[in-house]
């Protein structure tokens, strides 16, 4: 992609100018806006404030959700991270994201996780990770040639720069919703032409637009009760961020389609 903001741009365009910040917060892990719609979006929090903030008012609350969306663009991780989440608050509303009707056929058979939807399909092929998600060595191992790609690399991780090497001989490439904030997502799509590309995690928009720029398919959070999804992020119950919505996943298979499930993954 020649101009990497335009992909940002037409995230931020799809949404209308009526919604508003109802409330917002940016937490340890997560951060977090909720629209006036009442649904909530997520992204990652990337603690990295190494640049000045763009949003100088003293509060986001009352903004239109179009204009925090622009924050997604900043070089301030923690402002880009509220940024992302204002624009899953849109994207990741229930029963927009869930309006596709397709029933993956793995579903049935108890397939929860992203990275099972797609496990019959990877299998024998060259699959790359970008971030480094729990238990997926065990998962794929010996079912597929894999690498993963981390910033902070474990022990048998490859570092992040091996991208330009790894990713144009891969037949799928899993990416981490987190690379919306931190602004690495167009460079990987790009390196990614050759593959069939899933972006993973609670930090995904659920965008159909994202399948008219070569995305295969997404895996996204979309939380149910935003009550239960406060309890678990203040860390004030036993629920997980998982207990209080569904991953949502959007298939690119000749037509934009989507599947819902229960969410056990990340």
């Amino acid at each position: 992609m020649h101009n990497p903001w335009k992909l940002y741009d037409e995230l931020i365009e799809g949404i209308p100018a009526e919604p508003t910040i109802k409330y917002y917060q940016g937490g340890y892990n997560w951060s977090r806006v909720v629209s006036s719609e009442d649904s909530m979006g997520l992204a990652m929090t990337i603690p990295m404030i190494t640049r000045p903030a763009l949003f100088h008012d003293p509060t986001l609350a009352g903004k239109p959700l179009r204009e925090a969306a622009q924050l997604v663009k900043s070089w301030n991780f923690v402002e880009a991270a509220l940024g992302m989440a204002a624009i899953n608050s849109w994207y990741n509303q229930p029963k927009r994201a869930e309006s596709c009707g397709f029933v993956h056929p793995n579903v049935a058979n108890g397939l929860r996780e992203a990275f099972d939807v797609y496990f019959e399909e990877v299998q024998g092929k060259k699959v790359c990770i970008v971030g480094h998600f729990p238990f997926i060595e065990k998962r794929f191992s010996g079912y597929c040639d894999l690498s993963i790609l981390e910033r902070n690399p474990d022990m048998g991780d490859y570092p992040d720069p091996a991208c330009e090497y790894i990713l144009p001989e891969q037949d799928y490439v899993f990416i981490t919703g987190s690379t919306f904030v931190n602004k690495t997502l167009p460079r990987l799509l790009a390196l990614s032409q050759n593959a069939r590309v899933v972006i993973v995690g609670p930090s995904t928009p659920l965008a159909p637009i994202l399948f008219e720029r070569g995305v295969y398919g997404l895996s996204g959070f979309t939380s149910t009760s935003i009550d239960r999804l406060e309890d678990a992020l203040r860390g004030a119950s036993n629920m997980t961020l998982f207990d209080a919505g569904l991953m949502v996943d959007q298939m690119r298979v000749g037509r934009l389609s989507c599947s819902t499930y229960p969410s056990g993954g990340r």
